[in-house]
């Protein structure tokens, strides 16, 4: 998911305050990065900048990049060299690099983009404020804080979002080092965010008029092990579910090897809790799934999904797979198939196999060519299209609660989502009514048709056989 935040306030300071100066932030990459925007924003905000969405009247640049796969670096890379025409084709002072890309190749930005003032790692967010300085002084700084604690910026949070729905990042780095996967190199190992933190940014967020908080990390499933000695992400659904105002909480990133008892149950007994858990799978083959470095089998994955559909009978089921990893014969993928056919995810997203230099998989003999990956990817959405159409007639004649996203422009017509879409990433309801609705409302809808991915509905009372 690519995301670009640009908003505008000012706020002033006695410390360090940048009256009447302009900051343009481009935040690309996952929904965890764009977090680490948001609080970069506030600080800066806080600090007396004045968010501008035009570059090229911006004083300063900052571009939260990412690299997780090789299309992602390529958009880093190319945002980044077309902010740093604005040195010379507008007001630009300074120009920050900061997030993934820049804690993987500091070195390869220096020297190639000499524009560039300043390079910040994946922990160095507290040094943006004093990078900035630097940079405004004329100086170019390399800041790569050791990727071990939570980094604690100053000022509020910027919700970027819309203002009805944010993130909140439970966790940061991984410890898992799936073959694949170059995050726990550049985000470092699993450290959880103190609750009484999320518990506080939570209610921050709430008081702003956030309706629906988002769990994200780059697994959820194990939060607190490292600080509580133990899994406490139902411990911490318990008391997010305390705040005023929020509605739903919605968890993604689960890994399904690590979900628990007591975590099932709190999603199945707490009301605020969607009914919608996202399972990052990536394979079924047992062979394939050995060799990326996963803890799961085929058979452990079907006994988990048939867990969570048995104490949770209306749970949405969303996975990701990789299509094209090294070794993937033609079996594996008709295995994969099967099981998808079988499972019937009610949301499926798939990943042609991009291999990432520095990690085994990069190495591995038997690399699948291009084309056979993107021919595999495709069958698999189409597979999953025919499941996604089944699944939504399925659920025209029912009535669900929805949160109002938009209007759709000329049309009696809002667009709105069910529990069981996330943003941005899953489908949405249109919903016809004549009524004026507000973005944040929640409305009960009545379904009258559905697409591939979308469903049709009109508001319930007035709906009539």
């Amino acid at each position: 998911m690519l995301c670009r935040c640009v908003l505008a306030s000012l706020f002033t300071r006695t410390e360090r305050i940048y009256l009447s100066m302009y900051i343009f932030f481009m935040s690309l990459g996952c929904d965890k990065n764009l977090v680490d925007s948001e609080e970069m924003l506030g600080a800066l905000v806080s600090h007396g900048f004045e968010v501008t969405d035009d570059e090229s009247q911006a004083d300063v640049i900052v571009v939260n990049t990412c690299c997780f796969i090789h299309d992602a670096k390529e958009e880093s890379i190319q945002a980044i060299l077309e902010m740093a025409d604005y040195k010379t084709n507008g007001n630009l002072k300074a120009l920050i690099v900061t997030g993934c890309l820049a804690q993987r190749y500091k070195e390869e930005i220096t020297k190639e983009i000499p524009e560039v003032d300043a390079v910040l790692g994946t922990n160095s967010q507290a040094a943006l404020l004093d990078a900035v300085d630097e940079a405004l002084k004329g100086k170019v700084s390399h800041v790569f804080t050791p990727l071990e604690g939570i980094p604690q910026m100053p000022g509020k949070r910027m919700i970027t979002t819309g203002g009805f729905y944010e993130y909140l990042k439970i966790a940061e780095g991984c410890n898992k080092h799936c073959t694949y996967c170059i995050i726990p190199k550049i985000r470092g190992n699993y450290r959880s965010v103190p609750m009484e933190t999320l518990i506080e940014q939570a209610k921050q967020l709430a008081e702003q008029g956030v309706r629906e908080l988002i769990l994200v990390a780059q697994e959820t499933t194990i939060y607190g092990t490292d600080l509580y000695g133990k899994k406490s992400l139902h411990l911490l659904l318990k008391e997010l579910c305390k705040i005023p105002g929020i509605v739903w909480i919605r968890v993604l990133y689960c890994y399904p090897e690590e979900i628990y008892p007591e975590l099932i149950e709190t999603i199945r007994d707490e009301k605020k809790i969607c009914h919608y858990l996202d399972l990052p799978i990536q394979h079924a083959s047992d062979k394939i799934l050995k060799r990326m470095g996963r803890r799961t089998s085929k058979q452990q994955l079907i006994d988990m999904v048939s867990t969570l559909r048995r104490e949770i009978p209306d749970i949405v089921l969303r996975t990701t797979l990789i299509t094209g990893f090294p070794g993937e014969t033609q079996e594996d993928h008709e295995e994969l198939m099967e099981f998808v056919d079988q499972m019937e995810f009610d949301r499926l997203g798939v990943f042609t196999y991009s291999p990432e230099e520095d990690t085994p998989a990069a190495t591995m003999e038997d690399q699948i060519p291009e084309e056979v990956k993107q021919d595999r990817q495709a069958e698999l959405m189409e597979l999953q299209q025919e499941i996604s159409l089944e699944r939504g007639e399925s659920c025209v004649g029912k009535d669900y609660l929805v949160m109002i996203e938009g209007k759709v422009a000329d049309e009696n017509a809002y667009v709105g989502r069910t529990y069981a879409d996330a943003p941005g990433i899953d489908g949405y309801m249109f919903i016809n009514t004549g009524e004026l609705l507000m973005s944040g409302d929640f409305v009960k809808a009545h379904v009258t048709g559905s697409l591939e991915y979308d469903l049709i509905g009109e508001i319930a009372d007035e709906y009539t056989e």
